[in-house]
């Protein structure tokens, strides 16, 4: 189970960083990409179900929020990797 655990965690790691990747080369059109106004649809699978309460929040920290709902996950799955070690 302990290797279950971290082979997710490394995966949804894995999957983070490629979709803020993907986010800020869409979102400010780094190296030439075009912008896209559809950049972080990568970052909503992940943060869910923290992403939802973004709707409640005001429209300046809605960027932010997508952003950082993710890393709540992640933070999430590993403090649950390490009660399953123990």
């Amino acid at each position: 189970m302990e290797k279950f655990c971290r082979y997710v965690a490394i995966a949804f790691t894995v999957a983070y960083v490629l979709a803020l990747l993907l986010f800020a080369l869409g979102h400010w059109g780094l190296f030439g990409t075009p912008r896209d106004p559809l950049a972080g649809v990568f970052l909503i699978p992940l943060g869910l179900p923290w992403i939802l309460l973004a709707e409640h929040v005001g429209d300046d920290y809605v960027l932010a929020l997508g952003v950082l709902m993710p890393a709540l996950n992640l933070i999430l799955l590993r403090y649950l990797c390490r009660l399953a070690r123990s």
